[in-house]
């Protein structure tokens, strides 16, 4: 793909904004501008963009009328929303109609019908992993010691159950221990679903985490960040496993040094 002259950036939470805006500076992309969540997005971000504008998760009409604005023509989806905020959501007359016309609220759907929202303004929602396929998992052992054949038997059995629930748009994550899933991922999200299983599993449980059959790139693409790390060793977590070529990890070195000295391999395998 040609590099845009510029890039508008749909800013959730975590630093995976920030790492994007940077990258895509590195790329050359002369004007950035991002659109800002209340309650969401890191404040931080307004200094690696040209500009950034601030509103609430729900107000559609302002997020396209700010990228018309601008002339911005291509846009990257960027970090995560809180699930909770699909049920706090104050949507204005635009976010309301989009809603009206879906029979399923997921996020699959929601972010489907905004990605054909800006297509009508002429903006291409560009995949996820645009300017940051250099932090895209690489296939084998990440960083870590072995895993044990119980473990390997674990991976196995979690791969298979988080490829079911993500083909019904459920989640995406399931965490294993000794051949029986602990938990599974539905609204709350990655990190509540590791500390609840982590809270059953007591300790040693591997953790799985997927695309979803026919995964549209251009969001909802599965991410492991320091902080994702950090929740796994306070669960004590023993493996993470992840798609190779699907999953960004983001901020890679500290990453692997956070996870060494939690004693969690992480390994990344083709689907």
């Amino acid at each position: 793909m040609e590099t845009p002259a510029s890039l508008g950036i749909i800013a959730g939470n975590s630093v995976y904004p920030i790492l994007l805006a940077d990258s895509a500076r590195k790329a050359s992309v002369k004007k950035i501008v991002a659109a800002a969540f209340t309650g969401e997005t890191d404040p931080a971000l307004e200094k690696h963009v040209d500009l950034l504008e601030w509103m609430r998760v729900g107000q559609l009409g302002r997020f396209l009328k700010f990228f018309r604005a601008h002339k911005i023509r291509h846009a990257i989806m960027a970090g995560q929303i809180a699930p909770k905020n699909l049920f706090d959501l104050q949507p204005d007359w635009k976010a309301l109609l989009l809603l009206g016309k879906l029979k399923e609220r997921n996020a699959e759907s929601i972010f489907a019908a905004i990605a054909d929202e800006l297509a009508k303004i002429d903006v291409e929602l560009l995949p996820a992993t645009t300017f940051l396929e250099d932090s895209l998992a690489p296939s084998g052992l990440v960083t870590g010691t072995k895993l044990s054949s119980q473990e390997e038997e674990d991976v196995d059995l979690g791969w298979k159950t988080a490829k079911e629930i993500a083909r019904f748009d459920i989640g995406q994550t399931v965490i294993v221990k000794n051949g029986t899933v602990v938990a599974v991922e539905a609204l709350e999200g990655t990190n509540e679903t590791i500390k609840r299983g982590g809270t059953l599993a007591r300790n040693g449980a591997v953790m799985v985490k997927v695309t979803k059959p026919n995964q549209d790139m251009r969001f909802d693409v599965p991410v492991i960040g320091v902080e994702t790390i950090r929740i796994a060793a306070e669960a004590k977590l023993r493996v993470i496993a992840v798609e190779a070529g699907n999953t960004l990890l983001l901020e890679r070195d500290p990453i692997v040094d956070l996870a060494n000295r939690s004693r969690i391999s992480i390994i990344a395998r083709a689907d």
